[in-house]
């Protein structure tokens, strides 16, 4: 287990299936959690997150606008007085059209939720982790921000500047005490799923204990990692 007494972790799209796998990697380590998370899934799957002080839930809240992220993270703070390790999770996927077919709006919508959102909670808790002298944040890539496969411009296009972004941050505050890396999955399975069929994807689970690692002390010399995540799948 990944030890992270003592730690403040804020995870964000924690409804998703994703976050199913990441947030227990934290909790049994002892880290108190600061989730965003948009309808009830999370409480669902943990139910006992109900009645646990260690974590803070805040809800339907639209991360790409900065004065949210910035009430969120202070919420945080306030709650925890730290803030000591960034997940960001939340995002979106939409393809299928060449680029000559796609509307505007999808572009505009991959872009606010792949980078965006991921830019805006980075530059809000930066500062915080400048200040303690330490932090970790691991973004979420994907496979098509390397190379696209076609009818995906907008997605890719999203994730290539989500890793970019996480290039970029790594050498701007490496030398400051915060490391920057991603994770990227191919396509996300259940358990069940990757049960029945090994090609299907990665779990949630076992990119859970990718994201720990690289937020972990165990990964305190990793920082502008492009990690491929990919399973058997491709």
């Amino acid at each position: 287990m990944t030890n992270f007494s003592g730690r403040v972790a804020i995870i964000t799209g924690a409804s998703g299936l994703l976050a199913s796998g990441v947030i227990p990697v934290f909790r049994d380590g002892g880290a108190r959690l600061a989730l965003s998370c948009g309808d009830d899934r999370l409480y669902e799957r943990f139910p006992d997150l109900r009645t646990d002080k260690d974590h803070i839930c805040f809800q339907m809240a639209d991360l790409s606008d900065p004065v949210v992220v910035d009430g969120f993270v202070a919420r945080a703070l306030e709650a925890f007085g730290g803030i000591d390790i960034l997940v960001n999770i939340v995002g979106g996927w939409d393809a299928g059209q060449p680029a000559h077919k796609m509307t505007l709006d999808t572009w505009e919508t991959m872009i606010r939720l792949n980078a965006t959102i991921t830019f805006l909670m980075s530059r809000a808790v930066i500062p915080i982790m400048l200040e303690q002298g330490s932090g970790a944040i691991v973004n979420i890539g994907a496979r098509p921000g390397l190379r696209s496969s076609g009818k995906d411009a907008a997605y890719a296009a999203s994730k290539a500047a989500v890793l970019r972004l996480t290039e970029s941050m790594s050498e701007e505050y490496k030398r400051r005490g915060i490391r920057v890396n991603a994770v990227l999955p191919s396509a996300i399975a259940t358990d069940e799923q990757v049960a029945d069929d090994p090609d299907a994807g990665v779990t949630p689970g076992q990119l859970g204990r990718v994201i720990a690692f690289l937020a972990s002390d165990a990964g305190a010399i990793v920082t502008g990692a492009i990690i491929p995540a990919y399973g058997r799948k491709f």
